[in-house]
Formats: structure tokens, sequence, C-alpha cells
């Protein structure tokens, strides 16, 4: 008995959340409005994420090669930056506090398949990520995590759990570093 039967796997019906042709539309617009438009153009990708259907707050900066497969299932707050090559990979919601930032490279992964399944069906939950929160540069966040508000994920660390308000993560697995000071 194999593990996987991948001719048995199907993407369930209104999984995209919008038709195969908005969604086509969508990765168009991506490739040749939002990826090489001049960095300093925020603006201009923060419409197109909105005309798609993401909630942006005011004064986001998203990144020109920053992706996001279903724009209509993220949640950006105020304030917030998304770094070069960050990839929301939105197959459930992603949320994102105000004044938060997603570094470079880092990966927001809602979704991946459940391994004890022979047709290799879809395993997605959403992610929730607090306000002041930073997820440094090359950064994992899996399936169904909540980061609460002040944490930080630090370069290249992995999570597939949640994390504490005010407190520092690095590894892989990421373990609690110490406690987040605030500013003065």
């Amino acid at each position: 008995m194999p593990h996987q039967t991948l001719s048995k796997f199907s993407v369930p019906q209104n999984f995209r959340g919008r038709s195969g042709l908005m969604v086509q539309l969508w990765w168009m617009v991506q490739a040749l409005l939002v990826r090489p438009s001049p960095q300093p153009l925020y603006g201009w990708r923060a419409f197109w994420w909105w005309a798609f259907g993401a909630k942006v707050g005011h004064r986001v900066k998203i990144r020109p090669s920053a992706r996001v497969t279903y724009p209509w299932k993220v949640d950006i707050g105020d304030d917030c930056w998304i770094g070069d090559r960050a990839e929301l990979y939105s197959l459930e919601c992603i949320t994102v506090g105000a004044n938060s930032c997603i570094s470079q490279d880092a990966y927001i992964c809602t979704g991946s398949h459940d391994v004890e399944a022979e047709d290799f069906r879809y395993n997605c939950r959403p992610i929730s990520i607090g306000s002041g929160v930073w997820i440094a540069a090359g950064a994992f966040v899996g399936p169904g995590v909540t980061i609460s508000d002040g944490a930080v994920l630090a370069a290249r660390s992995l999570t597939m759990s949640d994390l504490a308000a005010d407190t520092i993560y690095a590894g892989q697995p990421a373990r609690k570093v110490r406690e987040r000071r605030l500013c003065h």
C-alpha cells in the first residue's frame, strides 16, 4: 500500500475562495504589474493587493518581490512591512497586526498535506500574527500558528507552534531565547 497516491488528490470545492479565472487573473497581475513595479511604489502594490480583496492598512510597505497566493485571504494592519521575496502562502487566512515586519525571504505557510491520507488532501489552518511582531529574514511560520504581540522570530528560525507575547525565539524548531524589552 503506497503512503500516498497523488492521482487521488483533488482541490476541495470553493477551496480558493474565488473562481479559477480570478485566481489566474491575480497571478497575472502579480507577475506583470506588481513584481516589476519600482521599489518606492508601495501604494501601487498595496492597491493591487486591496483590489483583489486583501485588507491592507495605512502606510503598509510591500516590497516588489513579496508574493501572496490569495490576497482575499489576507488582512494586514497599519504600518506593516512585507519584505523582499516574503511569501504569504494564504491557502487559509493570514492576519497581521499593526506595526509588524515580515522580513525578506520569510515564508508564512497556512497549508500542507495530510501525511496520513492516501489522497494527500490539504491540511490547512489560519495564521495569526499580532501587532509589533518581527518575523526576521528567512524565518518559517507553519499552519495554525499564532504569534502574539511583540514576539520576534529570529532569522532562519522555524516555528510550528504558538509564540508568546514580547518574547524572542530562535532556532529550528524555535525556542525561547529571552523576553523582549520595551523600547525607551
